[in-house]
Parts: structure tokens; C-alpha cells; sequence
């Protein structure tokens, strides 16, 4: 399997791509790069054009099987116009990486083109086993099968649904766009990182009252790494802020995901159908369907 590796949005140094080159081999995959992969402009891996240039070729070359996105950062956004999916819509291929990323996560999913929200190259050597193996599981097309500590915050249930979603923030900047995923009847996993508390409430408000959480079958909430509170508390955790926007629906909501900015980054496959449910110990899964 060949799987190239493109940066997106914030630059990248061999010494950051060294690990995942020889984890990628170490596990039989070959992969796909070349000097371009370090261009610098300013933050970025280069500028929006060759950014894009690189992706678009990566996108219509038919013998690379996934691309895997060195790092995120910001960027996705600036570019996302400038490709061409028609060819990839004939001949898709798994999109890999989170954080900004969802901007590409969001745009297959529109196009029904499955992704893969998992860790990138540029921090891999930081990921749990269970991480690193969930993403060959993903890659490889095997069932992902996985439990999690229970919250009390858990609105617990069973659901069926295509699940999307990814970095909420980043959600929020795709608002009104055709990057936006379709929530209506699907699972939404959000995970967030290094913000207010505040600002994560203001954010799932953005979302619904622009209608976008009324209609699912489910939240799934990750990793809410490094989430701060001001001098002046605010008065709840960022779990309790995100569930009172939500506490008026009556699907299910599920916090504590292993995924996320945060070093067990399981991967999940978006845009393809799952099974959440709770076991007899109050334990959550979440299974291919």
C-alpha cells in the first residue's frame, strides 16, 4: 500500500517526519514524498498554491492509496477551494489526520468519500500502541472495536449512524460552507483543545442555532485537552457546558472518547455507519456496523 504523506498547513522538518517514515515501512507500507513536503512560508508548509498542487496530485494519481497529512496547525482552509475532486470522486481514497484537517474530513463527507480522523506523522512517536495499531486497523480495512470509561455525564443509549465531525473549532470556521458535514441523522464526534471554557460553549451554540445538532442520532465527545477557565470561574467544566446545550435533545451523548489531542488518538473511520451502545457495566462502544 502506498501511502503518500502531504502538509497541508503548518511546515514540517525531516527531523519531525523521521519516526512515521520508518513506521510506516517497519509495518509494510510504502511511502510517497519528496522535497516538497518541507517548504516553508512563513508558518506553512509552503505557499497556498504549491500546498495544493502537492494534494491535487496526490489526489489524482491512481496508484497512491491514501494521503496521509503530515500536521495540522491552520492552512486546510486556505486551500480546500483550489482542489479538483473530480477525479478522486471516480477513484476516492482515505483522507488521514485530524485537528485542522477536519476541513478535508468535512468535504468528503459531503461527497460520500469515507476518511479517516487519526494521528499524523509529526507526532506519532507520542501515540499509545493502541493508537498506532487502530490506524493500521483503519488503513487495512478491519473492524474497530472500542471501549471506554463511562462519564456521568453520559445521556447513555443505543444508535445506528454515519458518523463525522472532528475539531470543533475548526467546525465552527467551516460554518455555511460545503466543507460542512451533513449532522442531520449522524453521529457527531467533537474534540477540542487548548480553549476557554466559554469559548466551547459559544461554539456549540454556533452550531445549533445554526440547526446543526437538533437532528442527530448521537454526540460523541473526545479528548478536551488543555481546556482553561478564567480568573473569574465560569462555573461549570467544559463537559457540563457542552451537555446543557445539548440536554433538551434526547439522543444519546457520550463523553471521554479516546480521541483527540491527546496521546491514545484512536482512529475512526467518518463517513461510514456504527453502532453505539452501553454495556451491562455502563461502559461505552462503538462498533462498524
Amino acid at each position: 500500500m502506498k501511502i503518500a504523506i502531504a502538509a497541508p498547513a503548518r511546515k514540517v522538518s525531516p527531523e519531525e517526519m523521521e519516526y512515521a517514515i520508518q513506521w510506516l515501512h517497519d509495518h509494510g507500507f510504502e511511502s510517497v514524498f519528496d522535497n516538497r513536503l518541507y517548504s516553508v512560508e512563513n508558518i506553512a508548509a509552503g505557499s497556498d498554491e504549491l500546498r495544493a498542487s502537492i494534494i491535487q496530485e496526490y489526489m489524482d494519481r491512481d496508484d497512491i492509496d491514501a494521503i496521509w497529512m503530515a500536521r495540522g496547525g491552520y492552512g486546510s482552509i486556505r486551500i480546500i477551494d483550489k482542489l479538483d475532486f473530480g477525479h478522486f470522486i471516480q477513484h476516492p481514497k482515505p483522507i488521514i489526520g485530524f485537528s485542522d484537517v477536519t476541513v478535508f474530513h468535512g468535504k468528503l463527507s459531503r461527497l460520500g468519500i469515507p476518511s479517516i480522523h487519526a494521528s499524523m506523522p509529526h507526532i506519532l512517536a507520542n501515540k499509545t500502541p493502541e493508537a498506532l495499531q487502530s490506524l493500521i486497523d483503519a488503513l487495512t480495512g478491519k473492524p474497530l472495536h472500542y471501549e471506554w470509561p463511562s462519564n456521568s455525564l453520559n445521556r447513555q443509549g443505543e444508535t445506528k449512524g454515519v458518523i463525522v465531525g472532528g475539531n470543533l473549532s475548526v467546525l465552527c470556521g467551516m460554518l455555511g460552507s460545503d466543507s460542512f458535514p451533513d449532522t442531520n441523522e449522524k453521529i457527531l464526534f467533537i474534540e477540542e483543545v487548548d480553549e476557554y471554557i466559554y469559548h466551547v460553549e459559544r461554539m456549540m451554540y454556533a452550531l445549533k442555532r445554526a440547526g446543526h445538532l437538533a437532528r442527530l442520532k448521537a454526540l460523541v465527545v473526545g479528548g478536551l485537552t488543555d481546556i482553561h477557565d478564567n480568573p473569574d470561574p465560569f462555573g461549570k467544566t467544559a463537559e457540563q457546558a457542552i451537555f446543557d446545550v445539548v440536554k433538551e435533545y434526547d439522543y444519546p451523548v457520550y463523553f471521554g472518547f479516546p480521541a483527540g489531542h491527546q496521546p491514545d488518538n484512536r482512529a475512526i473511520v467518518f463517513g461510514k455507519e456504527v453502532d453505539l451502545r452501553s454495556t451491562c457495566h455502563s461502559d461505552a462502544i462503538l462498533l462498524p456496523y
